[in-house]
């Protein structure tokens, strides 16, 4: 009778260890499955699967290189009666190095054009932020359309460095 106690006992266990393990490898399983599925949704992709959408890539980012103007515009600008003036330090924007060659080539003509927008402009508009802006805007389009007609790049931006009116 002993004898057949422990053969009933030892297919047991074998049993409790079979499911035990095979409990473990379901949860391991789904653990791993739940985390490939937040990858994949979240976009990320999973690791070490390449990714065969090349066309997507974003563009390499480029830094802005600057070319500040060394003297100030110095012009009278439009008003109601007093003779106001104003005095402008700019600084050109450009992505393109080539556009800040063009720019030290072509000073003289730019730097005309520039003191010729800025007289343009009425005091009260000065004052004002938004009058600054657009400011800056007309001189950035007055700007590239000087380069344009020599068959340069262009700026991205003239920026103020120091503005003053009085």
């Amino acid at each position: 009778m002993a004898e057949n106690t422990t053969a009933d006992e030892a297919p047991a266990k074998k049993g409790k260890l079979k499911l035990i393990i095979l409990l473990v490898v379901i949860v391991v399983l789904a653990v791993a499955l739940s985390i490939a599925g937040t990858l994949w949704f979240l976009g990320g992709g999973i690791p070490g699967m390449g990714s065969d959408d090349n066309g997507s890539e974003e563009p390499e980012f480029v830094a802005s290189t600057y070319v500040d103007l060394d003297d100030a515009l110095v012009t009278t600008v439009r008003t109601d009666g007093r003779q106001r003036y104003a005095q402008v330090y700019v600084s050109f924007e450009a992505k393109n190095p080539e556009a800040l060659e063009a720019i030290e080539l072509h000073m003289p003509l730019l730097r005309s054009e520039l003191t010729t927008v800025l007289s343009n402009a009425g005091f009260t508009e000065l004052q004002r932020p938004e009058g600054r802006a657009e400011l800056a805007g007309t001189m950035t389009e007055r700007v590239n359309q000087v380069l344009e007609q020599e068959q340069e790049p262009v700026i991205e931006a003239v920026l103020f460095r120091n503005f003053v009116v009085q």
